[in-house]
């Protein structure tokens, strides 16, 4: 029996590392459709999104399924409720990619002000997303919280370039009126990007909650087999 449920909720993790894996793909393929206001990339991240769905109501019904089964306890708990709402806040950030590409199909212009988007630093941007995404996948690989704690600290680089972009598109805006919806696209895939950032942190939150929980029972078992001795 516990073996069996060892192997559920590996399986669990596996997908939940498959979702990982899509929404990272959708969000480095929102990188590059803006960066070169690509619509066909964008289409397939249009395309891809009803995958991204897919697998998300796969893994909410692997972990109802569970909960119904087993009806777990402890870590066991905590594990499948961070997959939940791992899952949750990947799906989110997917929906983040999918509005990002929208603003590049639904925008007539052929490409970005070169300067302007340098300014901006929206490829740093985009760039601190997608290490966030990296570095978290490892600390739950490696189970290590001080790497995913590390990655929180990461969120308020997304704070400043976004205060940053407020200023600049702004200021851009006054000598540029013609170009008003470009700029106010720009300004939302600016605030995608930080509450993605923020998903990120609640992942990093969710992470550090599980295999705190998990390195404390170790640590009661070791203590209680001391005690025994």
């Amino acid at each position: 029996m516990v073996k069996f449920v060892d192997q559920q909720l590996t399986q669990l993790r596996n997908e939940v590392y498959r979702m990982w894996a899509m929404v990272y793909s959708q969000m480095d393929q929102a990188r590059q459709a803006v960066l070169a206001m690509d619509r066909n990339i964008a289409q397939q991240i249009w395309v891809r999104e009803r995958l991204v769905d897919a697998q998300d109501i796969k893994i909410d019904t692997q972990v109802e399924d569970f909960i119904a089964l087993y009806t777990p306890v402890a870590v066991d708990l905590r594990f499948v409720l961070a997959m939940l709402k791992i899952n949750s806040d990947l799906e989110r950030i997917g929906d983040y990619a999918y509005s990002i590409a929208r603003f590049v199909k639904e925008t007539d212009v052929e490409k970005l002000d070169a300067d302007l988007v340098g300014r901006l630093q929206l490829e740093r941007m985009f760039g601190v997303v997608l290490e966030m995404m990296n570095e978290l996948q490892a600390s739950l690989m490696d189970e290590n919280p001080a790497k995913a704690s590390s990655v929180i600290d990461m969120d308020d680089e997304l704070d400043r370039l976004k205060t940053a972009s407020d200023s600049i598109l702004m200021e851009y805006a006054r000598t540029h009126t013609d170009e008003l919806p470009v700029l106010m696209g720009l300004g939302s895939v600016f605030r995608k990007l930080e509450r993605t950032g923020d998903h990120l942190t609640n992942i990093a939150e969710e992470i550090v909650f599980y295999i705190d929980a998990k390195v404390l029972k170790h640590t009661a078992m070791l203590s209680g087999k001391d005690a025994q001795e």
